[in-house]
C-alpha cells in the first residue's frame, strides 16, 4: 500500500445516530483491511445533548441523540470527523464558530463555507440549503426556533466565498445540485432504481459545481442515494455522490481511496467491495443493489426541505 493513500469515508445525515455509524466504520476498515483515515458528514449531524431537545424538529425528538457522551468524554470517536451544517443542527451552539471548530475531542466543525486542507486533499464546504427568501438577508443569532430555523439556510457571500476557489478536490454540500436527476434520465442508463424528481436539489449549488468544477462532489438532504458525473465545457470531470440519511450502512457509507490527491477506487458500504475504478464510467450503475424497502411505496423522511 503507497505511504501516501488515504481512506476517506463520508457518511449522509446522520441525525444523532453517532453509535451506529462508529460501528459501520469499524465494519469498513475490517473490511478494507487498514485504517479510516478521515471521516466527512455532509450535514445534519445534529450534535445536540439531549434527545428531546427542544430545538430538535419533533419528527427527530423519536431518533438518538448521542453526541454528548462524546462532548462529555465519555465517548470518543476512533477516527478524526469533520462535518458541515445540514438544516438540522444545534445552531445555537454552531453559531459563534462560522469558521469551524471542535465541538468533542476529533468531532470538527468544519464552518458555514470555505476551504480546509485535510492531509493532502482540497477540501471546499457549503453548509445549509438554498432559500430564496432568506439568502440575501443577514444571519441573525439564532435565538429562537425560527431564527434556528433561518440559520440552516445559506447565504449569498459564503456562496461568493466558496466560488471563487479551485482546484478542488472534494466538494461537502448538504442539498443536492439542481438537474443531477435529469442529467441521468438523460444518459439513460439502466438502473433498477426509481429515480427522484428532476426538480430535487437547488440551482445555487448546481453553478457553485460548474463553477468550481470539483473533483468529487459529496450531499445528503435528501435521504436517497444517486451517482452521476457533470462535466462543462470539457473542464474537470465533477463526480457527484448523494447519501442516504443513516438508517442503514449499504447506502449511508460511501468511501475513496486516494493515492495523493486522486482517487484510484471506491464503494459504497461497508462491504469494502469496489465500485468504482479510476479511468472508469461514474454514474448510477455505480450504486449498491436495490433492497424491497428502497422501493416506489417506501416512506418518505422528513428532511426538513421546505423553506
Amino acid at each position: 500500500m503507497p505511504q501516501d493513500s488515504l481512506l476517506v469515508a463520508a457518511l449522509g445525515d446522520i441525525h444523532g445516530r453517532f453509535h451506529r455509524v462508529e460501528a459501520w466504520l469499524d465494519a469498513l476498515e475490517q473490511a478494507r483491511g487498514r485504517r479510516v483515515d478521515l471521516v466527512l458528514a455532509v450535514g445534519d449531524v445534529e450534535a445536540f445533548r439531549h434527545a428531546d431537545d427542544h430545538r430538535r424538529k419533533a419528527a427527530k425528538r423519536a431518533m438518538p441523540a448521542e453526541f454528548a457522551g462524546y462532548a462529555d468524554g465519555i465517548r470518543r470517536v476512533k477516527r478524526p470527523l469533520y462535518f458541515i451544517g445540514g438544516n438540522n443542527e444545534d445552531f445555537e451552539a454552531l453559531h459563534d464558530l462560522p469558521d469551524g471548530g471542535e465541538l468533542a475531542p476529533d468531532v470538527h466543525y468544519l464552518g458555514r463555507a470555505g476551504l480546509r486542507t485535510l492531509g493532502p486533499l482540497r477540501v471546499a464546504y457549503l453548509s445549509g440549503i438554498h432559500a430564496p427568501r432568506f439568502i440575501d438577508q443577514p444571519l441573525k443569532r439564532p435565538t429562537s426556533l425560527d431564527t434556528a430555523k433561518q440559520a440552516g439556510y445559506f447565504r449569498t457571500p459564503e456562496v461568493e466565498q466558496v466560488s471563487a476557489l479551485r482546484d478542488v478536490d472534494l466538494l461537502l454540500v448538504h442539498e443536492w445540485p439542481r438537474g443531477i436527476v435529469q442529467k441521468a434520465r438523460d444518459e439513460r442508463l439502466a438502473t433498477a432504481r426509481p429515480l427522484p424528481s428532476p426538480w430535487i436539489g437547488n440551482p445555487v449549488t448546481r453553478k457553485l459545481v460548474d463553477t468550481v468544477h470539483p473533483k468529487w462532489v459529496l450531499c445528503g438532504h435528501s435521504h436517497k442515494p444517486f451517482a452521476v458525473a457533470l462535466d462543462s465545457h470539457g473542464r474537470t470531470l465533477s463526480r457527484v455522490a448523494c447519501l442516504d440519511q443513516a438508517a442503514r450502512p449499504d447506502t449511508a457509507v460511501f468511501w475513496l481511496e486516494f493515492e495523493g490527491r486522486e482517487a484510484q477506487r471506491a464503494g459504497w458500504g461497508v462491504s469494502g467491495v469496489v465500485s468504482w475504478q479510476v479511468g472508469q464510467r461514474w454514474g448510477l450503475h455505480t450504486l449498491p443493489p436495490l433492497e424491497e424497502s428502497d422501493g416506489p411505496g417506501s416512506v418518505p423522511a422528513d428532511n426538513g426541505a421546505t423553506a
